[in-house]
């Protein structure tokens, strides 16, 4: 099942499952908890990230590829940051690039982001997967000019930034995708493979991640897991490449399906919009 979350024309927020070409029906209901397709056509006006997380929790060079173009030795455990909440965008609105504080070196970074749909505590590697709701596609942007600000660096604050965390079209559930370890995974910037890998590359699969990100806590039902981006990023290419006003981006996951935002100068937008 692809799971959405939409706005119909009357203005409210409904979910619905996602068939392709034979549309989408309405799902009544509580995705993380009990829900059912209404069978009935869905009233899409627009579409939205399909659920607001509780937590973002973020995995670090967890590519081998990865860590090697960036001259960095393979951690012991899985390297953990946050973005916030107020980071999320919708699939086809636009990433804001940073004028306040203003950022010169805007990043993609293509990742497998996995929803946790139970509540967890300590959970076995073998278990782990019984606690995933479903997969969908993410952009970790980066500013990395912030990330390596000050001596101590600044990675939290250089991927918070609004509209840096896209994600979507839809969650897809684990009928669909028997093994996450095992997806093709790739950005397309205005029509240019920039990055092109495969999950079976990550350092620590979903399950260790899942058991890791568990181990003494609670990983709630709702919170999204981005596990790392692999090789081609912008920063370490020879020139670096970084995206710019009026570019298009997409990350294509197998199995999943394709995520595209724009960018624009924040001069350009409202948060409020």
């Amino acid at each position: 099942m692809k799971l959405i979350r939409y706005i119909d024309s009357q203005g409210n927020i409904q979910y619905g499952s996602h068939k392709g070409n034979n549309g989408t029906t309405r799902i009544i209901g509580d995705i993380f908890q009990d829900f059912e397709d209404s069978g009935d056509s869905a009233d899409i006006v627009k579409l939205l990230t399909p659920f607001e997380p509780n937590d973002i929790i973020c995995i670090g060079m967890n590519y081998r590829q990865h860590a090697f173009e960036s001259k960095i030795a393979i951690p012991e455990h899985p390297i953990v940051f946050m973005k916030n909440s107020g980071s999320i965008q919708n699939p086809n609105d636009p990433i804001v690039i940073p004028g306040k504080l203003l950022s010169e070196k805007v990043d993609y970074e293509c990742e497998l982001a996995v929803v946790i749909g139970k509540t967890c505590f300590n959970v076995s590697k073998s278990e782990a997967l019984e606690y995933v709701l479903g997969y969908t596609c993410a952009n970790d942007v980066s500013a990395r000019d912030w990330q390596n600000k000050d001596s101590a660096g600044q990675l939290s604050r250089s991927k918070t930034f609004a509209t840096f965390c896209p994600f979507g079209p839809w969650i897809v559930t684990p009928d669909e995708i028997v093994d996450p370890n095992q997806l093709g995974i790739r950005t397309i910037l205005n029509g240019q493979k920039m990055q092109d890998s495969n999950t079976s590359d990550m350092i620590f699969d979903v399950e260790t991640i899942i058991e890791f990100l568990s181990g003494s806590t609670n990983l709630r039902a709702g919170t999204m897991i981005l596990t790392g981006t692999p090789q081609g990023i912008g920063y370490s290419r020879e020139p670096p490449v970084f995206m710019k006003d009026g570019d298009e981006v997409t990350i294509e996951i197998d199995k999943i399906g394709s995520l595209t935002n724009y960018l624009i100068s924040e001069n350009d937008y409202s948060i409020l919009n």
